[in-house]
């Protein structure tokens, strides 16, 4: 069954910088995705990737067209990882975490999402004593923690250096696998987008548009050979050229 349901026809708005003029960020956009598909979307800087995944996220409601998350009658659950780990800085590790649960939260999930992400050992300090990574993996645990439908992220990994970046990744796709989700993962890195995901979604300058939908064939146990990720790569340069000028 279908998971998610993209259909925009048109998103423009006035810029704040310039309110006399409007922008056009989407123009008939179309994108299914299956339920529990780890689905990247790779696009220039300002492209209206951001955009999309607040429209997803009903942040915004100024668009033409429908977004439908699954069969549901009610509002659907969704996680939001946004590019910074937003944070409380007068909360603790674990009290940051339990925020987004209205009643008790799950002292046994929590536990298991701590340990999973290995930072069980510092759930009671506070953020500015995190590294920026140890940040980015409590805003993970705070979205998983929901058992959300879906699974927003906006380049979670951003600004971290090549290291941290594989080993938040890596923790990512092991929670993953533990615990399924529809993700929906925007990224301008290609080999991290082909580490991670089902498929890649290419999109246009804005207007934005799908310019190539492609699969990722590499068996999972090998997503962390640089060997298989080169070769994927260049095999997908060299069929679709068009995405070069796009990263």
């Amino acid at each position: 069954m279908t998971d998610i349901e993209i259909s925009v026809l048109d998103k423009t708005y006035r810029p704040e910088h310039a309110a006399d003029r409007q922008h056009k960020a989407i123009a008939d956009l179309q994108l299914r995705v299956a339920r529990d598909q780890f689905v990247c979307l790779l696009g220039p800087s300002g492209c209206g990737k951001t955009t999309l995944l607040n429209m997803i996220a009903g942040l915004d409601s100024q668009y033409q067209g429908q977004i439908r998350i699954g069969r549901l009658a009610s509002r659907p659950k969704i996680g939001y990882v946004f590019q910074s780990p937003r944070l409380l800085p007068w909360y603790d590790v674990r009290r940051n975490i339990e925020l987004v649960f209205p009643a008790k939260p799950p002292t046994e999930l929590i536990d298991a999402l701590l340990d999973a992400m290995q930072l069980g050992d510092v759930q009671h300090e506070f953020p500015e004593r995190l590294s920026l990574g140890m940040q980015r993996r409590v805003a993970i645990i705070r979205a998983f923690a929901i058992d959300p439908d879906l699974l927003l992220m906006d380049e979670p990994f951003v600004s971290l250096d090549a290291p941290s970046a594989r080993q938040v990744r890596n923790l990512l796709y092991t929670l993953w696998q533990q615990r399924p989700h529809t993700v929906l993962f925007v990224s301008h890195d290609l080999r991290e987008a082909i580490a991670l995901a089902d498929r890649l979604i290419f999109l246009s300058p804005s207007p934005m548009r799908i310019v190539a939908d492609i699969v990722v064939d590499i068996p999972r146990p090998l997503r962390n050979d640089e060997v298989q990720i080169e070769t994927f790569r260049g095999t997908l340069y060299s069929r679709h050229p068009q995405i070069a000028d796009l990263l």
